[in-house]
């Protein structure tokens, strides 16, 4: 296969995607009310596994819809390199079928997802030396850890809870769209 032809997307690929973006964007509003319990996490290793490099167009949008809505701010940053780190290592597992193998990766990653966001702060507070930027990440990270856990928790309990019924539907869609 040319190289060219790896990239090209159809006019069904650009709406999944606009779907899939969707879904997320529905999804994180429906379970703001609900601190550090979202299903973005859910939505990118799901697509990831099923829909595979069609996830690293749906992930700009999403960051970019988000940037439009909530304004650019420091988490954006964050968010431009923790979702395409999820998805790549959804991506590494995507063979395995196993609601709990899925489960402790969304689990870690939401249980890391602090420590992945507290990056920056390194640069922002490094302009008073490098020693200064890691005590600023650090600090920024140990207190956010309460939530961390939160984020951890709903995530591995969310993906062990609807793996099972979202991927037979998503493969029944996918019987369907590809006969």
């Amino acid at each position: 296969m040319k190289a060219k032809e790896r990239f090209k997307l159809t006019v069904r690929d650009i709406t999944l995607i606009g779907l899939m973006v969707a879904v997320i964007e529905v999804c994180k509003m429906a379970l703001s009310w609900a601190p550090n319990v979202e299903l973005t996490s859910f939505w990118i290793i799901m697509f990831s596994v099923f829909f595979g490099k069609r996830v690293f167009f749906v992930i700009p949008v999403f960051i970019l819809v988000e940037g439009a809505m909530y304004g650019i701010h420091i988490w954006w940053i964050m968010y431009l390199y923790a979702w395409p780190l999820l998805a790549i290592l959804a991506m590494t597992f995507r063979r395995m079928d196993s609601a709990v193998s899925y489960s402790i990766l969304s689990g870690i990653f939401g249980l890391l997802f602090g420590l992945l966001c507290s990056i920056p702060y390194i640069f922002i507070g490094a302009v008073d030396g490098i020693e200064s930027g890691l005590r600023m990440a650090f600090a920024w990270w140990i207190s956010g850890i309460p939530w961390d856990m939160v984020h951890g928790v709903a995530n591995f309990f969310i993906m062990l809870v609807l793996y099972r019924p979202v991927s037979g539907i998503m493969k029944k869609a996918d019987r369907l769209l590809n006969t």
